[in-house]
C-alpha cells in the first residue's frame, strides 16, 4: 500500500507529462542544461581533489548565479528562423549546444573582471576577489590578491575548455556539428582578440572612435549576437544569404548592446546593474561615449571639461562626486545624445537587415523584439 499522502497509487496510470515548449521556456531550459552539465563536471573535478571540486563549485555558482542568457536565446532563434523544429528529435541536442555559449560568457567575464580589477559582478564579489578573501580568511601563505588572480585565470580557462566539451558532447548530428564548428571557432578568436584590443587601448591611451568601435565589434558584438545567430543558423544548415543577413543584424545589434552597456556603466543604477556606477571611468575604458566627449572637448577648446574627463579616466579612487561631474560633462558635450543616436541608427539598420531576410516565424518577430529589448535595457 502506498504511504498516506502519496500522489501515486499502485496500479494506477501516471498522468502524462505535458511537454514544455522551449520557445516559451528557453532561459529555464538553458539553466537546466547548464546545471546538469556542471554537476557532472564538478563530480569529475572532485575526483582530482576535493579542493578542486570546491573551486569548480564556485565557477558553477558564478555561471548559474545570474545572467540574461542572451547568447543562447539569439542562437536558438537563429536556429528556429532557419527552419529548426522545437518539437523535432534534434531539439534537445541543439539546446545543449547553445547552452555552452554561457560558459564562453563565464570565461570572458571572469577574466575581464580580473583585468579590470572589478570588485563586484551582479552585486556579488568577483571571482578573483572571492578567492582572495578565502585566502585571507584562512591565513594562507603569500599575497591573497595573487592567489585570487591565479584562481580566476584557471577557472576562466576551465570555463572555456568546458564550453568546447559541452558543445562537442551535445549530441548534434555529425554534419551539424561540423557546420557549427565554423562560427564557434571564429567566435572564440574574435572575443579574445577584442579583449586584447581593449587592454591595448587602455595601455596606449588611444581615444579614437575607430578604436572604441573596433573593440565593441569584436569583444562584444561578435560573441553576444552575431556568432550565436550564426551558430544556430549553421546547425540548421541555413542558406548563405540567411547567414549573411543574420551576421549584419547581429553585428549592429551587438554594437548597440555594448553602447547601451557603456551608458549604463556611467549612468546606471548600481542596484539594477550590480556594478558600481563609474567603474568604466575608474578602469580607464576608452568607450565610444568617452571618445566622443574627448573629441568634442578638444574641438571646442573646452579645457575644463577636457581636464575633468582626463583626470577621471583610470582614477581608481574616483568618488561619487567626481562621477557626477563627469556625467554633467558628458551630457553638456552632447556625447550622451550622440551615443543614443548611434544606438537608434544601429537598431534601425539591424531591423532592416532582418526584414529583408527569409526568416521563418515566429523567429522573425522574436528577433525583432530581442533587438529592441537588448538596446533599451536598464541592466
Amino acid at each position: 500500500m502506498a504511504p498516506t499522502g502519496s500522489a501515486h497509487v499502485a496500479g494506477a496510470a501516471r498522468p502524462p507529462e505535458i511537454p514544455r515548449d522551449p520557445d516559451d521556456d528557453l532561459p529555464v531550459r538553458v539553466e537546466e542544461a547548464l546545471q546538469a552539465y556542471l554537476e557532472r563536471r564538478r563530480a569529475g573535478a572532485a575526483e582530482i581533489d576535493p579542493a578542486f571540486g570546491e573551486a569548480t563549485g564556485a565557477l558553477a555558482a558564478f555561471v548559474l548565479g545570474g545572467g540574461k542568457r542572451i547568447r543562447p536565446t539569439f542562437a536558438w532563434w537563429g536556429w528556429r528562423g532557419a527552419g529548426g523544429d522545437p518539437a523535432g528529435e534534434t531539439a534537445p541536442a541543439v539546446l545543449r549546444a547553445i547552452s555552452a555559449l554561457e560558459l564562453i560568457q563565464a570565461c570572458a567575464l571572469v577574466h575581464d573582471d580580473l583585468m579590470d580589477a572589478s570588485a563586484t559582478r551582479r552585486g556579488r564579489p568577483t571571482v578573483h576577489v572571492e578567492f582572495a578573501e578565502q585566502h585571507a580568511a584562512a591565513g594562507w601563505n603569500g599575497p591573497p590578491a595573487r592567489f585570487g588572480a591565479a584562481a580566476a585565470i584557471l577557472l576562466g580557462d576551465l570555463a572555456l575548455a568546458w564550453a568546447d566539451d559541452m558543445l562537442r558532447a551535445a549530441g548534434l548530428p555529425a554534419a551539424a556539428a561540423v557546420r557549427a564548428a565554423v562560427p564557434w571557432e571564429a567566435m572564440r578568436t574574435e572575443v579574445l582578440g577584442g579583449q586584447y584590443l581593449d587592454v591595448l587601448v587602455q595601455a596606449t591611451g588611444d581615444a579614437s572612435t575607430r578604436a572604441a568601435l573596433q573593440i565593441d565589434r569584436y569583444k562584444t558584438a561578435a560573441y553576444t549576437v552575431e556568432r550565436p545567430l550564426h551558430l544556430g543558423a549553421a546547425i540548421a544548415d541555413a542558406s548563405p544569404a540567411l547567414v549573411a543577413a543574420y551576421r549584419r543584424f547581429g553585428a549592429d545589434i551587438g554594437v548597440a548592446f555594448q553602447l547601451r552597456d557603456d551608458l549604463l556603466g556611467v549612468f546606471g543604477d548600481p542596484e539594477v546593474t550590480g556594478k558600481p556606477a563609474g567603474d568604466d571611468l575608474r578602469e580607464g575604458k576608452r568607450t565610444l561615449l568617452v571618445a566622443l566627449a574627448l573629441a568634442r572637448a578638444a574641438e571646442r577648446g573646452a579645457s575644463a571639461a577636457l581636464q575633468t574627463l582626463t583626470a577621471a579616466l583610470g582614477d581608481h579612487d574616483l568618488d561619487a562626486g567626481a562621477v557626477d561631474r563627469v556625467r554633467d560633462v558628458l551630457v553638456e558635450l552632447g556625447a550622451v545624445q550622440a551615443v543614443e543616436q548611434r544606438i537608434a541608427a544601429l537598431t534601425g539598420s539591424a531591423l532592416d537587415a532582418l526584414s529583408t531576410a527569409d526568416v521563418a516565424e515566429p523567429a522573425a518577430s522574436r528577433l525583432a523584439e530581442l533587438a529592441v529589448t537588448a538596446t533599451r535595457r536598464r541592466s
